[in-house]
């Protein structure tokens, strides 16, 4: 009876909750709603604040009630997650009320919301783009924020995010290149492996793309037609001494050494074909030569 009693009480009061709010949003009393509105919000019942707050807002704006609905109205849509709309109307309050006592921290939680939508590394990461450049306005209009490093952290954990969705980039070039058109996989191994080292030179890894690069240069170079051979060869040899001279007591650095002797291997191979090439060359320019008189002769 008494467990009978107390949910009866519940249902009572949950209905009669709905009813009020029924009857608010049916309401035509802006000061009604707006009284409602920011009681929703203080309550913690921000969907219904939202609903109210639409209704309130095109009637108080440019009202001095207008800057503190407009706050709550985009912190509402925050606290349900909708980090989207959130930022974009904290963008929007900064940009009416940039001298509002608001104004700092409604520039912060524009970032902070765009933060939090941003992707995983293996996603698209063209959202998380557009947070660091919303944390970067965030620091540098209010660089002694007591929000300031909150803002750097979330700042150097998207940057980590770019690093690993490039690093990711290399690594799938890197296992395409035993595809069916391994030159143009090999070509874009090294144009990345070199870009995500000039972009990323503190990374972590680093190291094992420097050695990737060794192996990928050599692979390219002995798939390379004749007269590319050459310089690809040495390209290889240049990326191995630039790795034996950046990591001394790496790991690869055998795996290195192998490239390296192959390299050297293919291209002594190369420079006695390119001698034999020439030697042919020019005796058959030679034997042109000692042809043109018998001709002229013959001719006369």
């Amino acid at each position: 009876m008494r467990l009978q009693s107390i949910l009866f009480l519940i249902i009572i009061v949950v209905a009669s909750s709905c009813g009020q709010f029924n009857k608010l949003e049916k309401s035509t009393n802006w000061e009604e709603l707006y009284a409602g509105a920011n009681k929703y919000y203080q309550e913690g019942e921000y969907n219904k604040a939202i609903i109210l707050y639409d209704k309130v807002l095109p009637v108080i704006r440019g009202s001095e009630k207008a800057e503190l609905a407009d706050y709550n109205y985009a912190n509402c849509h925050f606290k349900t997650k909708r980090y989207i709309e959130a930022a974009g109307y904290f963008s929007n309050f900064y940009r009416t009320y940039n001298r509002s006592p608001l104004a700092e921290e409604a520039l912060f939680m524009n970032a902070y919301a765009l933060y939090l939508d941003a992707p995983d590394a293996n996603l698209d990461q063209q959202s998380s783009q557009e947070a660091v450049a919303a944390i970067q306005q965030f620091v540098t209009k209010f660089p002694s924020s007591a929000s300031y490093e909150r803002a750097m952290d979330m700042l150097v954990d998207l940057q980590g995010r770019f690093e690993e969705k490039a690093y990711m980039e290399s690594s799938m070039y890197y296992r395409l290149r035993d595809g069916l058109y391994p030159g143009d996989y090999y070509r874009a191994c090294i144009i990345n492996f070199q870009n995500f080292a000039k972009d990323y030179p503190e990374s972590k890894h680093n190291e094992e793309l420097a050695y990737k690069l060794v192996e990928v240069s050599t692979g390219y170079a002995e798939n390379s037609t004749f007269s590319k051979k050459e310089d690809r060869l040495k390209d290889a040899l240049g990326f191995a001494s630039t790795f034996y001279r950046r990591y001394p007591s790496s790991p690869f650095t055998g795996k290195v050494k192998e490239f390296e002797e192959e390299a050297k291997a293919e291209l002594e191979a190369h420079s006695v074909l390119k001698k034999e090439y020439a030697d042919r060359l020019a005796e058959q320019k030679a034997k042109a030569l000692e042809n043109k008189p018998l001709e002229k002769v013959e001719n006369n």
